[in-house]
């Protein structure tokens, strides 16, 4: 994986997003609203788990699943758990 890639999905009135890095030392970071509300500093092949919640009274958990391939190179894929339900997250390009 040579470049950044990104991932977002707007649910009501919030806004999600996941900037996965470049390579194994890359950070994953997850964002709620435009804030970061968890990170990983280096991930590597297989599934990365970020969890957190919509600011909401109450508050509302979710759960990012990163998966990268194990053997052979290609993109990451992204899921978001909110309520029970998952839903993948489509990847955002930036030109």
């Amino acid at each position: 994986m040579g470049h950044s890639h990104h991932f977002h999905l707007d649910r009501g009135d919030h806004s999600i997003t996941v900037h996965v890095g470049p390579g194994r030392d890359g950070e994953i970071e997850l964002l709620v609203d435009g804030k970061v509300v968890a990170y990983r500093k280096a991930h590597g092949r297989g599934m990365t788990v970020l969890r957190a919640e919509l600011p909401e009274d109450p508050a509302r958990p979710l759960r990012v699943r990163v998966r990268e391939p194990h053997l052979v190179p290609s993109r990451p894929h992204c899921t978001l758990e909110l309520d029970g339900v998952e839903v993948p997250m489509p990847e955002r390009s930036f030109v």
